[in-house]
């Protein structure tokens, strides 16, 4: 299940994960947080769903389809924090929650108020398995600023204290050869994900897919660990795959079905 806004150009949100989702072998169902404005070159408006009827679709899903794995994405406000928090409180059986820490897009424009960065930190955060931030993301959560690789495991390492395990991606470093960290708080494990960059405009929803992807694997029984590195080897060949799609005239999607469709 993906809790997250929409994205009509369908490369994030809801729309990417449900492709990420179904790609990975999983039946995907949603509930929409809000309704983003957004293309290819940026985000031009967000339409906030009702909080109340945020919570009463994931109801509506979870007390009949169910989920064994549950993403989260943008939500915009601290309220909405709150009562998806509050929420998914009344379902303690489900225990894998990846959530995106989503704060900035990747056209750089902001998708969550300020005031719902605490609310996110000291609740919804502790009540995931994993976070996947990017490197300003984490440094709003932290507070500092992240200048290098070499601070990329100690900053993971300080975010795991907010509760959970974490997933630094290291994309926004200038460096040709890119080391995402991932933290499992569950085992004190360290892991370095090593990957070049790769030549492309096409990273709309980069950060949409693997926290989805995550999640799948996850769904299908793996270990952290393993969901990690398969989600990892998932966004990575769709980064790859997608590098020639002329698909808008800015930041386009990555090829979510690189997997189904050779």
């Amino acid at each position: 299940m993906t809790i997250a806004g929409s994205d009509p150009s369908g490369g994030a949100g809801v729309q990417a994960d449900i492709k990420t989702i179904s790609a990975c072998g999983c039946y995907a169902t949603s509930a929409i947080a809000a309704l983003v404005n957004e293309n290819t070159q940026g985000v031009y408006g967000v339409l906030p769903i009702p909080d109340e009827f945020v919570a009463d679709q994931i109801h509506s899903i979870l007390d009949d389809v169910g989920t064994d794995a549950i993403k989260i994405g943008m939500l915009h406000s601290a309220e909405l924090i709150r009562i998806v928090k509050n929420t998914l409180d009344k379902y303690p059986e489900i225990k894998d929650i990846v959530l995106d820490p989503v704060m900035v897009a990747t056209s750089g424009d902001p998708l969550l108020e300020e005031e719902a960065v605490a609310i996110l930190r000291d609740l919804l955060i502790p009540r995931s398995r994993i976070i996947t931030p990017n490197i300003p993301e984490a440094e709003i959560l932290l507070r500092q600023r992240i200048c290098s690789q070499d601070e990329l495991p100690e900053a993971a390492m300080e975010l795991s204290k907010l509760g959970t395990s974490v997933l630094l991606k290291a994309g926004h470093l200038s460096e040709d050869i890119l080391i995402d960290i991932f933290y499992n708080a569950e085992t004190n494990e360290t892991i370095y994900l090593e990957s070049k960059r790769i030549d492309t405009v096409n990273t709309h929803g980069t950060g949409c897919t693997l926290s989805s992807a995550i999640a799948s694997f996850l769904a299908k029984g793996n270990s952290l660990n393993n969901s990690v590195l398969l989600a990892k080897d998932y966004i990575t060949k769709a980064i790859e795959s997608g590098t020639q799609y002329k698909i808008g005239k800015g930041h386009g999607p990555v090829n979510h079905f690189h997997n189904i469709n050779k």
